[in-house]
């Protein structure tokens, strides 16, 4: 026998508190997306490229024109990042009955793409072309003032962004963390800064190396350096938003603690199987096929259901949508 009977016996009830959770997460998204990490990185970078095309305008240094679109497309990004947010705060419709949260991936992963393509390309073909062609640089010492502020601007932004990551990072360390949140502002901040600052003291190097050897070769080798770790970044942030674009799966912990919560040892005694996906950095689809112990009634059934349902909840306050079928567990299917 085989039971298949849904225990949200209310439905209409329960399909708008969902529509209502899916708004209020998109009210709250300053908290779980970073919008102060966002601000931040878009107020500095915006006057961080200002400076920097000042600056390699006065002074013709090629490290320093490969800043400025750095930090020019990274401006643009964090504009990206808020569209993106903005436009996953939409309520279901029938087209997208799920919601509309992973315009926060696709816009992050368009943000990649724009790294790779504005800011890593142009900078080694920038840094190829001063390397086969020389040009002395003017006033080098404008050059080394604005980088050392510009370095002052991406330090208070990686900051920002790192106290807004701490309380999703909890114990993981850095790296661990970019690698498996499903959250993709934050480390696409995170690295965009990291990447910044790393790009600023290359350029720096090659400002101060040009000076000391009067040799503005070093300008083009700097060049081509921040294109390079700039393509890095950007395959990095590639693959990782790639991955949450078709969608990821709740991580091993929440997959431990939804299975644990769904059992109760007296109505479900096991979980058949779990199929978990993330809708959204904050929201989690959980579907799970469970073993009902044998004999229970009807409204036995729709009871444990309803209590796994809480319990699942507790333990993941993300799992927003959960689908739940009662099964009789055979050893033979297994």
């Amino acid at each position: 026998m085989r039971y298949v009977i849904r225990a949200n016996r209310t439905l209409p009830i329960v399909c708008l508190c969902q529509r209502d959770r899916r708004k209020d997460l998109g009210d709250n998204m300053s908290a779980g997306g970073g919008k102060k990490a966002i601000f931040a990185a878009l107020s500095a970078n915006a006057g961080i490229a200002v400076a920097k095309f000042v600056g390699a305008f006065i002074t013709g240094s090629g490290s320093m024109l490969a800043e400025a679109v750095h930090s020019l497309a990274d401006t643009g990004n964090q504009g990206l990042l808020l569209l993106g947010q903005n436009r996953a705060g939409q309520e279901a419709d029938e087209l997208h009955p799920f919601g509309y949260g992973r315009n926060r991936y696709f816009y992050s992963f368009v943000v990649a793409l724009v790294l790779f393509t504005l800011g890593s390309m142009y900078a080694i073909w920038e840094g190829i072309h001063k390397i086969q062609h020389p040009e002395k640089l003017t006033s080098p010492v404008v050059a080394v003032v604005i980088l050392v502020l510009a370095a002052a601007l991406e330090g208070y932004s990686f900051a920002t962004a790192m106290r807004e990551s701490a309380e999703l990072r909890g114990g993981t360390g850095w790296w661990r963390f970019i690698r498996n949140s499903r959250n993709p502002e934050l480390p696409v901040v995170m690295l965009e800064d990291s990447g910044a600052l790393v790009g600023l003291l290359i350029a720096l190097i090659a400002v101060v190396l040009t000076i000391l050897t009067d040799d503005p070769v070093w300008d083009g080798i700097g060049t081509l350096g921040i294109g390079i770790l700039l393509g890095a970044i950007a395959i990095v942030l590639i693959v990782e938003m790639k991955s949450l674009l078709i969608g990821e799966g709740a991580t091993p912990e929440q997959v431990r603690a939804i299975t644990e919560n769904l059992v109760d040892g007296t109505r479900i005694d096991r979980v058949i199987h779990l199929r978990t996906e993330y809708l959204g950095p904050e929201e989690l689809l959980v579907a799970a096929k469970v073993a009902i112990v044998p004999g229970l009634e009807i409204r036995e059934i729709a009871a444990a259901i309803d209590d796994a349902e809480a319990r699942v909840r507790a333990a993941v306050p993300i799992a927003q949508l959960m689908y739940i079928e009662p099964d009789l567990y055979r050893t033979q299917r297994v």
